[in-house]
Formats: C-alpha cells, sequence, structure tokens
C-alpha cells in the first residue's frame, strides 16, 4: 500500500512540475528604444528628448513586474539595424531578425509621435520573432508632458502588450 501512494506521489509531483513549466515559460520580450517623431513648430526639445528616452526603461520595468524577461539588446546593434528613423518600426522582418539574433521571443519597436504641444501618442509595433509576424499595433495617448503622466500612459500601453501576450499584468 505503501508503494502504491509512493509511486502515486511521485507521479504527481512529476506532473506538476510539467504543469508549472508548461504554465510559467518564460516570455522573451526585446524592446527597442523609442523614437521621437516631433512635428510640433519646436521640435526635439531637450525635454522632449528625455521623455522619449525614459519610455523603455519605464516599460521594461513594468513588464518585468508581470514576469516577462526582457531581452537587452545594444544601442550599437539597434543602429546597425536601423535603415533610417522609422525603419524598423515599419519593417517588422529587419526588426525580428534583429531580435532574434539576442534570443527574444517578440520584439517592441515604438515611437514617441508628438503633432502638437498638448498631447502625444505612445505607439508601439509588437512582433512575432519566429515569424515575423505583427500581432500588436498600439496607440496610447498622453495629454501632457509631465512625468506621472508618462508613467500613466506606460502603464497603458503595458496592459495592451499583456493582453496580447500572458494577461498576467495589473497596473498599480
Amino acid at each position: 500500500m505503501i508503494k502504491i501512494v509512493c509511486k502515486y506521489f511521485i507521479l504527481r509531483i512529476i506532473i506538476l512540475c510539467l504543469v508549472n513549466t508548461v504554465v510559467f515559460a518564460e516570455t522573451k520580450i526585446a524592446i527597442l528604444d523609442f523614437e521621437l517623431k516631433d512635428l510640433t513648430l519646436v521640435p526635439r526639445i531637450p525635454a522632449e528628448i528625455k521623455r522619449t528616452a525614459s519610455i523603455k526603461p519605464l516599460l521594461e520595468n513594468e513588464l518585468r513586474k508581470a514576469g516577462y524577461v526582457i531581452i537587452k539588446i545594444d544601442a550599437n546593434s539597434q543602429k546597425k539595424a536601423e535603415g533610417g528613423i522609422g525603419y524598423l518600426f515599419n519593417h517588422h522582418d529587419i526588426a525580428a531578425k534583429l531580435a532574434k539574433q539576442f534570443g527574444a521571443d517578440y520584439v517592441l519597436v515604438g515611437r514617441l509621435h508628438k503633432p502638437s504641444f498638448l498631447f502625444a501618442y505612445m505607439m508601439a509595433h509588437l512582433i512575432r520573432v519566429s515569424d515575423s509576424r505583427l500581432i500588436g499595433n498600439y496607440i496610447s495617448e498622453a495629454k501632457g508632458s509631465n512625468k506621472k503622466l508618462t508613467v500613466k500612459t506606460v502603464e497603458s500601453l503595458t496592459v495592451k502588450i499583456d493582453n496580447t501576450l500572458d494577461n498576467r499584468y495589473f497596473p498599480p
């Protein structure tokens, strides 16, 4: 009787380990530096350049909180793949090829599109690396440019990305 219980117990542990491996498989995302597309009369002021640079680390932090593995792609590698402003945003195959070199499952290519002094849009393309397919096209509006609004807009963008992937992010 004890042998049967032990075998049953060991079998249950093995099955649980296999299920946990599948359920908690690591989703690896590479996030490229966001580009600034500033259409205002005074483009690329230092404050907007700083805000644009803050998006990637904020987004990485939020996705990391949700359990995603963030794959780092160095700026030099991104620059080599970039054929000009907007190139990787519009060429999913090239962005996927870049991310594949670093072992990512997905790559997020983003842009801060600023048509006005009053608002801007965080735009992002989520690309599945295995087949270079665009699986998510996201836009989150930021009214104003202060740090708190940028954080809230990143959280909104994170919700959208997570809804496409694993549904495990809960914004603060």
